[in-house]
């Protein structure tokens, strides 16, 4: 185990999720001195957050609606391991409030805010109406769900098109739909709704102006509950597909020091005004000198790693710490951004075995993931395998050493987005720092014809 467990209430930590993120919560609850119990399904029986666990639980078939998603295991799996608290990861069960409920009637600590925050924060109609509270603008748009067309065109006349409907309680672009003209109102409308229910069992939505080129910005925020919070700067995240994130950076090439204090000011006294607990990501659109707040991400984030780079925080012993012994490590007031980060997600384009791994190293370079030689790769679950970190002294550095660090990764059994990294790291407009999100289908053309 190593060291001892330094005064914690908490011995042992079960985690509910399963790959790169349970291996990394793994790693910061061994230097903690907190024994980790990993649940698995079938298909993860040889997965590396089994290895590397001090125990193991198996909870049910490959699919997540039989295992990952199935809290009475989970809480089973808990109780049979003596575990203390429940650590719900990324994804999967991490921002529903009926398990994190469930977690605390059990008597378990749940890592993450109070059921109420993440309900509240869920909604994104309600979400929209605290963070206005607090002074941070948002996109012109309905106060409340939408579901008559008529009603729709109307609100949608009145904010201006082109428009946006979204789910009210989810996101990842599911639920999502664009309209620019009235008459395509109730087809969209409807295909919305049905995106919603099918993959948030709401299907609410509502209407916002649609920004056709901002970028994607978001504030890292850690907070103990008690009112302390702490701003770990912004992340960039304007490279996406599908409205799913590519890279990620920190801190962004369009945020001033006026407008992060803008952001923080908002953010902060949100953030406390709610007694938030754990790690949080607050969203925002950003147009020129302005911004709009999007939405609360109310858990830990994939791209994290690029704050706990630039800030040396590790922010996922931070949230261990805010939610079982009330306190962080981190002051508020000597927090400061140095240098520059940068994240690529390796993405499998499909199942397999890695038959070879070379993970790159040297100076700045970081590579989270499950993945190993031998590591059989689920068509079950996320494509995601992997998160290529580096950091540097400034934007220009840290992206000459991603496409070296990029360069040397090798992953063969399995194929990958390794290469269209990095052409994307390596082209021009990409490396002015002066895009947004639209950025991904401007040279999706360009990308298909070298990879």
């Amino acid at each position: 185990m190593g060291k001892k467990n330094s005064g914690l209430p908490v011995k042992r930590l079960l985690i509910a999720n399963r790959g790169e993120i349970a291996v990394r919560i793994i790693r910061s609850c061994r230097e903690l001195g907190i024994e980790t119990v990993a649940v698995y399904s079938t298909a993860d029986k040889d997965s590396l957050h089994v290895r590397l666990a001090d125990q193991a639980v198996c909870i049910g078939p490959p699919s997540p609606s039989q295992s990952y998603l199935v809290t009475g295991n989970l809480l089973m799996a808990a109780r049979h391991s003596g575990a203390e608290a429940i650590h719900p990861g990324v994804g999967f069960l991490s921002e529903n409030a009926g398990f994190a409920r469930l977690v605390r009637d059990e008597g378990f600590i749940f890592i993450g805010p109070d059921p109420d925050v993440i309900e509240l924060l869920g909604d994104k109609v309600k979400a929209r109406d605290t963070a206005g509270r607090f002074g941070l603008p948002v996109t012109p748009g309905t106060k409340e769900a939408v579901s008559d067309t008529a009603a729709a065109v109307e609100a949608a006349k009145e904010i201006g098109f082109p428009v946006i409907i979204k789910a009210a309680a989810g996101g990842g672009g599911r639920g999502m739909r664009i309209v620019w003209k009235a008459e395509d109102m109730a087809e969209n409308l409807a295909i919305a709704g049905r995106e919603a229910e099918s993959n948030f069992a709401d299907g609410r939505v509502f209407i916002e102006r649609y920004l056709e080129n901002p970028r994607h910005v978001e504030l890292q925020i850690i907070a103990d509950g008690g009112g302390n919070v702490v701003v770990l700067g912004e992340r960039d995240c304007t490279v996406q597909r599908n409205h799913q994130k590519l890279i990620e950076e920190s801190p962004s090439p369009v945020v001033d020091k006026a407008m992060r204090r803008r952001m923080s000011e908002g953010a902060v006294g949100m953030f406390r005004e709610l007694q938030y607990r754990g790690a949080g990501t607050i969203e925002f659109l950003v147009e020129g000198k302005n911004f709009y707040f999007m939405e609360v991400n109310a858990r830990v984030q994939v791209e994290h790693p690029v704050s706990e780079l630039v800030t040396g925080t590790d922010i996922i012993r931070q949230q261990i710490l805010a939610c079982t012994a009330g306190r962080m490590e981190t002051d508020p007031g000597a927090v400061r951004m140095e240098g520059w980060a940068v994240e690529c997600r390796i993405n499998a384009l499909g199942p397999g075995t890695v038959s070879r791994l070379d993970v790159p190293g040297g100076p700045g370079t970081r590579f989270d993931s499950f993945l190993y030689t031998g590591c059989k790769v689920s068509s079950h679950y996320d494509s995601m395998v992997a998160k290529l970190i580096v950091h540097d002294s400034g934007r220009e550095r840290a992206l000459d050493r991603m496409g070296r660090a990029l360069g040397e990764l090798v992953i063969e059994g399995i194929k990958t987005n390794r290469e269209e990294q990095r052409l994307i790291i390596g082209e021009k407009v990409f490396r002015s720092g002066i895009f947004g999100t639209s950025y991904y289908e401007s040279i999706a053309g360009y990308l298909r014809s070298l990879c």
